[in-house]
């Protein structure tokens, strides 16, 4: 890859954290979140902040085929960034889980978007 498109380069990240629960709280968690991914020169992706737009989390159909979506634009993104102090919901961890089973990168970071180390 030559100077300027190595420059240029700018990876499709998959942002991963809590949205059922304090929906509020989380979405602006989650805005947070995109913000650090944009300065550290990443393409962030929040699927929970676009799909509960026109989606119902609530309803079990809608739900399963919100996560078959989120299964779909995380195959297309070169890395899973999981933030969270501890709590993992289930959707995270379907997100988790997938992307491990691609061989994905994912990287951990507290909710004051720090970096962590993870097993």
């Amino acid at each position: 890859m030559d100077r300027m498109k190595k420059e240029a380069f700018k990876p499709l990240v998959y942002i991963c954290s809590a949205y059922a629960g304090d929906v509020g709280r989380n979405t602006e968690m989650a805005k947070k979140y995109c913000r650090f991914a944009l300065k550290q020169r990443a393409l962030p992706i929040a699927m929970h902040l676009m799909l509960p737009q026109f989606m119902d989390d609530n309803k079990p159909d809608e739900r399963g085929r919100a996560m078959f979506i989120n299964s779909i634009v995380l195959g297309k993104c070169n890395e899973l960034w999981v933030f969270t102090d501890g709590e993992i919901s289930s959707g995270m961890q379907d997100e988790i889980d997938t992307a491990k089973r691609r061989k994905q990168t994912v990287r951990w970071f507290n909710t004051k978007c720090e970096e962590v180390s993870h097993d």
